[in-house]
């Protein structure tokens, strides 16, 4: 009678043993392991959410299904809570083997032997997708704007405490504060539809042009915001600028084009400033409300342009956006013209080539430095036309003197990087050879080391212009970036001394201005120095063997006419070219 009460108890507890696995495998998604980790059992529900099926399982470990989402530290707490015979629960991202992904509520527990060691876990999980990806719904809703899917004022402010709390800070911080011009005004015209579009090509338009180099956020309507950190005030005033000639490209929006200006308010805060704020709140708001007074300010000169809270900068940010606007039109307006300045025999004085150099004279500002305008034509990639206009003028500069009698050996063009390597480089060339009949081998092309950053495109361009025997030298020696040992792999023939070493003959100076003289004797190049202003300068340059050089001690920059002249009447002269 006791042998059978105890077989139906056993039977029972068989029997409630099977029905809670029944229960846990219909309601679950549940797994066994060893204790490595070793996958020995799941049930049909891992299977189907996994999306492999029982064989590909088994033998395997949980890496088989690992997102990549957490981190190695996670996983390590998670093992040191098991391993010690405690029980985890947490939420993890995997991945079934399709590649999607998946959120499942985990509890593991240990089964843990006589010794309180965990022979095998056990996990019991519960699928939470839906749930996850409505939290992060709403958190993308707290933090990002809907419409343009940029950072909102809640993340931007989030992302400033994180920047203002960095402590080894060197350089200011600065705040662009954008507002789109007369937007009113089209959202009326075209209709609320074609203006939220815009914000949203508006918006993908700033995250083209500063990439992972600003924070851009939108405040809302058609304000934006972008932060930078550790930047000076010169690359600002830069910034600011790029966006406004950005901006005034036309955006096609269901067939019609739309072109928009901004007005830009920019703040500024040094490290010293951030430090003297009591809170980091105060001062947020502090440089918000100030670049927002700055926009407002612009708005009312007219738009489309940038002001500083600061006056003396908000004058150079003017210069710089107005000269860019007159810049657009200068080629076409006839405002370009060429100086020539000698190049001399340093022995004889002797004038053995020329230097052509870009001038501009505006009819609203008068006469523009190249130091001030140059530096725009290639931020705005205005210099590939322009290039292409001085390699056209140049080579029908040298038939008209050849006309007259005067065969000058050669002509030095300096050839901006951005036009070197533009696409239509060389073709271009070809065109302007062909279309003026000039033989190339007057032509000297002056590149800066900074041409050299891509060595093999570079190396292929050299020479093609090597194969048309042009000559190349290399203009402000010593100031870029190309390593010395690249000399020897290019085809090119003349060295030019950078001023900067000539202004600086000291003990150091000339050091460096000796070594680079015995190197290029050494390669067999011709040596140039620039910017010779005193005869102390010239004899020391003459003695360690310098062949040639330009500056105000021979000659400033000429006018076409004032070459013809020089070279016309100076037979010697003329008989050396």
């Amino acid at each position: 009678m006791k042998h059978s009460y105890l077989e139906d108890q056993l039977k029972l507890a068989l029997k409630n043993l099977k029905d809670i696995e029944f229960a846990l495998n219909e309601a679950s998604i549940v797994a066994i392991t060893d204790h490595h980790g070793n996958i020995n059992y799941v049930n049909k529900k891992f299977c189907v959410l996994s999306q492999y099926s029982h064989a590909e399982l088994i033998g395997q470990n949980h890496r088989i299904i690992n997102s990549g989402y957490h981190s190695r530290d996670f996983f390590n707490s998670m093992w040191k809570t098991i391993s010690n015979g405690r029980t985890w629960h947490g939420e993890i991202k995997n991945k079934a083997k399709d590649g999607s992904y998946y959120w499942v509520d985990t509890t593991i527990v240990p089964f843990l032997d006589d010794d309180g060691k965990p022979y095998q876990y056990i996990s019991i999980r519960n699928e939470i997708t839906s749930r996850k990806e409505f939290e992060e719904e709403i958190k993308f809703l707290a933090y990002y704007d809907s419409l343009t899917k940029l950072p909102n004022r809640n993340l931007m402010e989030k992302h400033f405490h994180t920047i203002v709390s960095y402590k080894e800070r060197e350089k200011p911080l600065a705040l662009l504060f954008i507002d789109l011009d007369r937007f009113k005004k089209i959202n009326d015209t075209f209709g609320h539809s074609i203006g939220d579009r815009l914000l949203e090509k508006v918006a993908e338009r700033l995250q083209h042009i500063f990439g992972d180099t600003a924070f851009v956020s939108r405040l809302g309507g058609d304000e934006f915001i972008l932060l930078f950190d550790q930047i000076d005030q010169k690359t600002v005033i830069k910034l600011a600028n790029k966006v406004l000639v950005k901006m005034i490209e036309p955006f096609e929006l269901n067939k019609h084009k739309i072109i928009v200006t901004t007005s830009i308010g920019i703040s500024f805060a040094t490290p010293d400033d951030i430090r003297n704020y009591s809170s980091t709140a105060e001062f947020i708001e502090t440089l918000i409300q100030q670049a927002d007074i700055a926009m407002y300010h612009a708005k009312q000169q007219g738009g489309n342009r940038a002001q500083f809270n600061n006056p003396t900068i908000n004058a150079a940010v003017k210069r710089t956006f107005n000269l860019e606007n007159e810049l657009q039109h200068a080629l076409e307006n006839e405002e370009f013209f060429i100086h020539y300045q000698p190049i001399v025999d340093l022995q004889n004085k002797d004038i053995v080539e020329l230097e052509a150099l870009l001038r501009w004279e505006n009819s609203k500002y008068g006469y523009i430095s190249p130091d001030e305008f140059i530096p725009i034509l290639e931020e705005t990639g205005l210099i590939r036309k322009v290039g292409k206009w001085i390699l056209k003028t140049v080579s029908e500069q040298i038939n008209s003197w050849h006309k007259q009698d005067i065969h000058l050996s050669k002509v030095a063009v300096n050839i901006s990087p951005i036009q070197f390597n533009d696409e239509n480089f060389i073709r271009d060339l070809h065109e302007i050879l062909q279309e003026t009949q000039l033989n190339p081998k007057y032509l000297n092309f002056e590149i800066t080391e900074n041409v050299l950053y891509d060595f093999n495109k570079s190396l292929d361009i050299l020479y093609k212009l090597h194969n048309l025997h042009i000559n190349i030298s290399i203009d402000d020696f010593g100031t870029g970036y190309s390593s010395l040992s690249y000399l020897k792999f290019l085809p090119i023939d003349t060295i030019k001394i950078d001023k900067s070493f000539i202004d600086n003959l000291d003990e150091d100076g000339k050091m460096i201005v000796q070594s680079i003289i015995t190197m290029g004797k050494n390669l067999h190049y011709t040596l140039i120095a620039e910017g010779i202003e005193t005869e102390k300068q010239l004899e020391f340059l003459k003695m360690l063997g310098c062949e040639r050089g330009q500056g105000y001690l021979f000659s400033t920059p000429l006018s076409t006419d004032a070459v013809t002249r020089l070279l016309g009447r100076n037979s010697v002269t003329k008989h050396l070219l």
